[in-house]
């Protein structure tokens, strides 16, 4: 099969298209997936970058990608709730080849149907941020989900608003957890996504955030942090205003020194453990949130995030568009046949 692949740790012009590589065979719980669209995410950039720029990867040719959406081509002997030709979405596993690829092995465990309404390319972009908001929000944090016709009590800022976890936290924030939501945004275009995904204010991340949530009379009891650029500014923040969850990007050693999946931006709470649900400890978990997330999609309760799609061969440009820190929501590869 093809797949973009990179064989030393660099910039975006490491990433080659395309290699040939064997098409994965599922292990006992595998799915094989032919994957239609594949998502960018900071943590495909960091693991391309490695700790030596010209070093040579491990086992080459890498792989990277996790988002994926596709159509399932093989199942192992013990998979239970997929067969050949079911469509599903997931965030694959770090340790394994990725999804820049025609054909993916992934554990069925962390795997959950493709949302009805939404196409392969928009589905693509869901999983990693929306496993990442979730947890954030409902396991580290402690928010319930709640009627999200209830009243607002209580107030979440989530700085970095038009970024791929910032997108989804401000939808499970207002439209699933019944929060209010302050995101955080410098420029009228990202100013504007956020308040389409239904951020009920926005204010400016490059000016002094407390001073302007105190001119817009909100309080924050909590608060959620995207990149780890501005762990300071949230925990100032917290320190006012109530508690924090940071995501915060992995460095590429420390992703792959674990043997177990890591997302694009590894929730941190204010300890700095990493979040279960980023990591292979819980799959099933993984798979039901996808589940739940998916449900919400094809209700409408949810937006997608996919903004810019181009063609896999285009995976140069992705990454450079992703590292200019100008992206708003999430760029999607469709991975043409």
């Amino acid at each position: 099969m093809r797949a973009i692949g990179q064989t030393i740790f660099g910039g975006p012009e490491v990433l080659q298209a395309f290699v040939d590589v064997p098409e994965p065979e599922p292990g006992p719980r595998d799915l094989v997936v032919r994957v239609h669209a594949t998502a960018t995410n900071p943590v495909d950039t960091k693991v391309r970058r490695g700790a030596s720029p010209g070093s040579p990867v491990p086992s080459p040719p890498l792989i990277l990608g996790w988002d994926a959406s596709g159509v399932v081509t093989a199942v192992g002997g013990d998979v239970e709730h997929f067969r050949v030709g079911d469509e599903v979405y997931f965030a694959g596993n770090v340790a394994r080849p990725g999804s820049y690829a025609e054909y993916v092995a992934v554990d069925e465990r962390i795997v959950a149907h493709r949302p009805k309404t939404l196409s392969h390319s928009d589905a693509a972009a869901i999983p990693l941020t929306a496993l990442t908001a979730w947890e954030a929000l409902v396991e580290n944090m402690g928010v319930t989900p709640t009627d999200r016709s209830s009243e607002h009590a209580r107030t979440l800022l989530v700085v970095g608003g038009a970024g791929g976890v910032g997108s989804m936290a401000i939808q499970i924030a207002r439209q699933v957890c019944g929060l209010r939501v302050v995101a955080t945004a410098s420029r009228e275009e990202s100013a504007a996504w956020c308040r389409k995904l239904g951020a009920d204010a926005v204010i400016d991340h490059t000016k002094p955030l407390l001073g302007q949530l105190r001119r817009s009379a909100t309080t924050a009891s909590t608060s959620c942090s995207t990149p780890s650029s501005r762990r300071r500014t949230c925990r100032r923040c917290s320190r006012s205003c109530g508690r924090s969850a940071t995501s915060a990007g992995s460095s590429p050693r420390a992703v792959r020194s674990t043997s177990v999946r890591c997302s694009a931006s590894a929730v941190t709470s204010p300890s700095s453990t990493c979040s279960p649900a980023l990591f292979a400890a819980a799959p099933s978990r993984q798979g039901a949130i996808l589940a739940r997330v998916a449900d919400l999609l094809d209700q409408g309760v949810l937006l997608g995030t996919r903004t810019t799609t181009m063609a896999w061969d285009q995976v140069q440009a992705a990454h450079r568009l992703l590292e200019s820190g100008r992206s708003v929501g999430k760029t999607v590869l469709e991975i043409v046949p």
